[in-house]
């Protein structure tokens, strides 16, 4: 495990960037971490990094946003407001988990049962107001 503490926003999408410079095509990332610990930010990171100018937003209310333009495209699931997991399985995850992009989870653990053993989980824990650390599983 390697471990990064993030003092600003902009480190944490800059460790995002970071992680984008070496994915390719069927890479899974698994979020965990509280809300306001820098998931999204990271995914900005994420997106940036592979190219795209599109604007990332949490997809809390529409569980999966998709950020075509760059490199790959990027699925971006958020699960904080899932219930039912069936809601979910309709979406059918696996399609995007085994398909021509790159897949980032936030709230993974909500449902791990649908997380694919080959994700890649990243812990964010909010250190203070301005330091979260990111630790890479």
């Amino acid at each position: 495990m390697a471990t990064f503490i993030s003092n600003s926003p902009a480190e944490t999408e800059a460790v995002g960037r970071q992680v984008a410079e070496n994915i390719g095509v069927g890479s899974v990332f698994a979020l965990k971490g509280e809300l306001g610990s820098g998931k999204t930010l990271f995914v900005k990171g994420v997106v940036d990094g592979l190219g795209s100018s599109a604007d990332v937003t949490s997809p809390t209310f529409t569980i999966l946003h998709e950020y075509r333009g760059g490199r790959l495209p990027v699925y971006h699931f958020d699960l904080f407001r899932v219930e039912d997991p069936q809601a979910l399985a309709r979406l059918d995850p696996d399609v995007y988990f085994f398909g021509d992009g790159v897949s980032v989870i936030e709230w993974a653990d909500r449902f791990p049962e649908f997380v694919p053993e080959q994700a890649r989980w990243i812990f964010f824990e909010i250190k203070s107001e301005t330091h979260r650390a990111i630790t890479f599983q």
